[in-house]
């Protein structure tokens, strides 16, 4: 290797260079068991105990929808695990990763949808970041930084806005390095506070009152697994190889897998089960929780704890919204918006910056129709982490060759027909069977569902969602592996010019 060549691949002392193209040899390092605090970090949040209270309200028992969640939890986090194993195999971000199996122009349509539905999270995470921070003001001096009706001043939640995002970013533009070290400090700041916060909760738990409640049928149990896996693992799968891409190639699979699997459903179990106590025992409790788990459970602990875990829950909210707007910057350059990864990560984050700000200020009505608009995204990212996963298949035969990923002709194609064919498919067949609360949106779905099934289980459920996963899995199985259409990778500019007398 030249002494140029050395030079560009040696890890930058300042902010990430890497963006989508695969990470170098040289700068590969790390063990799998890095990315458990990761993703513990990004999962060990108060909402969990508000999924929990979901769950067992489809009318499933106790110990029902605790089996049902947990089951949940890791088949969907299991999933997370497996398509994480392209990262260190490819040292390539998952949506540029997607252009093996989609082509590298029929990608652009899935990052684009993926980076649609990182991003509207990220806009709801840091709003509750500044929401929950200055809480703290507001309930410490009212008098000073609380409104008459008790909320914060429109002045301080400005402030913590300001606050929230400039650490955001900060670690966000400096890349994967950094937010990695700071997740392992985070992971184990937020996961002993909340075993004290769970210490808390325990006696508002009635446990006498856990007997005597029915438990579901066996399609209320199936729609408890389905809930949960569209709450935490599903809407995960386009991250995982953003964060393992920098181990060395020869990782383990069982490692990767391993270590990813329990940092997401470890947290999220532990608080879902608490939730369902909750709901379980203490009705008033539970509703509260349910609409808003932050304030009507941090309302219970003693001023002297309350200030330092609302601190704490800020502080996880932002591990959320940093490890999500690097992912979503990565998603726009897969996309195919030109710049380095700072400069598009600088561009990702005022996007992320004007939705949270317009939420937090303008809007009264804009939350419930976005996140109903990103439950329909779960539908074609569901179905895109299925035919990526069957296609690790076919990857792995030709050895995860990185070359896939460029355009055609360079080692690429610019469109897949057998994935964008099965993606196609499943995406109207998952869509029609999906339910929306927005009144608009929901029009255009559930068209397969009956008005009975649109109330009951299957509609409230979304298992739409899981069924274009599997509809879009096993189409593009049979036509790749069973009628053998293989779109080979187009080489020929490559051997075009490796032909050439003057190549050397």
């Amino acid at each position: 290797m030249s002494d140029t060549a050395a030079q560009e691949t040696a890890p930058s002392a300042g902010p990430e260079s890497n963006g989508v193209n695969p990470v170098p040899e040289s700068e590969r390092h790390g063990r799998a068991r890095d990315l458990f605090s990761v993703w513990f970090a990004w999962n060990v949040s108060i909402m969990g105990i508000s999924y929990g209270i979901y769950v067992y309200g489809l009318g499933l028992g106790p110990l029902q929808a605790i089996i049902a969640g947990t089951l949940g939890y890791a088949i969907s986090s299991f999933l997370v695990g497996v398509l994480s194993v392209g990262g260190p195999r490819t040292g390539l971000p998952t949506l540029t990763q997607t252009r093996f199996a989609f082509g590298y122009q029929g990608n652009r349509i899935i990052a684009f949808f993926a980076y649609l539905s990182n991003i509207g999270w990220k806009v709801t995470i840091i709003t509750l970041a500044s929401t929950t921070g200055a809480n703290i003001f507001a309930r410490l001096n009212p008098a000073m930084f609380a409104k008459d009706d008790g909320t914060p001043a429109t002045w301080l939640v400005l402030v913590w806005f300001i606050i929230v995002l400039a650490v955001t970013m900060t670690f966000a533009v400096a890349g994967h390095g950094l937010i990695m070290k700071a997740e392992k400090w985070i992971s184990w700041i937020t996961g002993a506070f909340t075993v004290v916060f769970i210490a808390m909760i325990l006696p508002h738990i009635h446990w006498d009152r856990l007997a005597g409640h029915p438990d579901g049928g066996p399609m209320v149990f199936v729609g408890g697994i389905v809930m949960a896996m569209t709450m935490v693992g599903l809407g995960m799968l386009n991250y995982g190889g953003d964060f393992a891409r920098y181990l060395p190639k020869d990782t383990k699979a069982r490692g990767v897998i391993g270590w990813t699997t329990l940092g997401i459903s470890l947290p999220v179990t532990v608080l879902l089960i608490l939730g369902i106590l909750l709901a379980a025992t203490n009705d008033k409790l539970g509703e509260a929780a349910a609409a808003d788990p932050i304030a009507a459970l941090t309302v219970l602990l003693p001023t002297w704890f309350f200030v330092p875990f609302s601190i704490v829950i800020v502080i996880s909210l932002v591990s959320a919204a940093m490890t999500g707007i690097y992912s979503s910057g990565l998603a726009l350059m897969a996309v195919g918006l030109p710049g380095s990864r700072v400069v598009i990560t600088l561009i990702n984050g005022c996007i992320i910056a004007f939705g949270a700000f317009y939420l937090l200020f303008v809007s009264t009505s804009f939350l419930a129709t976005f996140q109903a608009f990103l439950a329909l995204i779960a539908v074609p990212m569901g179905t895109m982490g299925g035919i990526q996963l069957i296609d690790f298949i076919r990857q792995r035969r030709y050895g995860w060759d990185v070359r896939m990923a460029q355009p055609k002709g360079l080692g690429g194609r610019s469109g897949r027909w057998t994935a964008l064919t099965a993606m196609a498919v499943a995406t109207v067949a998952g869509l029609g069977m999906v339910t929306s609360a927005d009144p608009n949106i929901a029009k255009v779905v559930g068209f397969l569902l009956t008005p009975e099934q649109r109330a009951g289980v299957i509609g409230s459920t979304n298992i739409g969602v899981v069924v274009a996963m599997i509809v879009g899995t096993v189409i593009y199985a049979i036509l790749t592996y069973g009628f053998k259409l293989d779109p080979k990778p187009d080489r020929s500019r490559i051997e075009t010019v490796e032909s050439r007398p003057d190549a050397d």
